[in-house]
């Protein structure tokens, strides 16, 4: 590979590789993570998703809302012993920013804590009841007087 005289590497281009004596020779591996990108601000891609991801807005239930809600919670507490199976909407707030999502749970009721407001599935799955939107049980379990 002889370059003319001109050439400014030409005194040196044909001369064999280096290699350290001291220094070991770096794994291809590593040499390559030199290379690759690197994350300058650490945390921001999951701070873009996170303020991405939506939340909802709990809803404010009419008082006629709430009487209903009431007296199923009342049918419930009546009934607690036979463990009725419900179905609840009720709104989960988020831990991390202003709103929630609205999740819907089935299962048997175990208990109604009236000390701190909430309906205790057997699952042991606690619901507020201030933050129920909607409650329901088998047709054949509901009495004509409930909506």
């Amino acid at each position: 590979m002889n370059f003319d005289e001109s050439n400014p590497y030409a005194d040196i281009i044909d001369l064999p590789h280096h290699v350290s004596t001291r220094h070991p020779q770096m794994s291809m591996k590593k040499r390559a993570a030199q290379f690759s990108p690197f994350a300058a601000m650490v945390g921001h891609d999951a701070a873009i998703q996170e303020t991405a991801r939506l939340t909802e807005e709990q809803l404010e239930l009419s008082e006629d809302e709430k009487a209903v809600i009431d007296e199923k919670l009342q049918w419930i507490q009546a009934h607690i012993k036979e463990q009725p199976e419900i179905t609840i909407t009720f709104f989960k707030p988020d831990e991390k920013k202003i709103g929630g999502a609205y999740v819907t749970v089935t299962g048997s009721a175990k208990k109604i804590d009236t000390y701190l407001h909430t309906i205790i599935l057997t699952d042991n799955t606690s619901i507020s009841i201030i933050d129920v939107v909607y409650l329901t049980f088998p047709r054949s379990l509901i009495p004509s007087t409930i909506p």
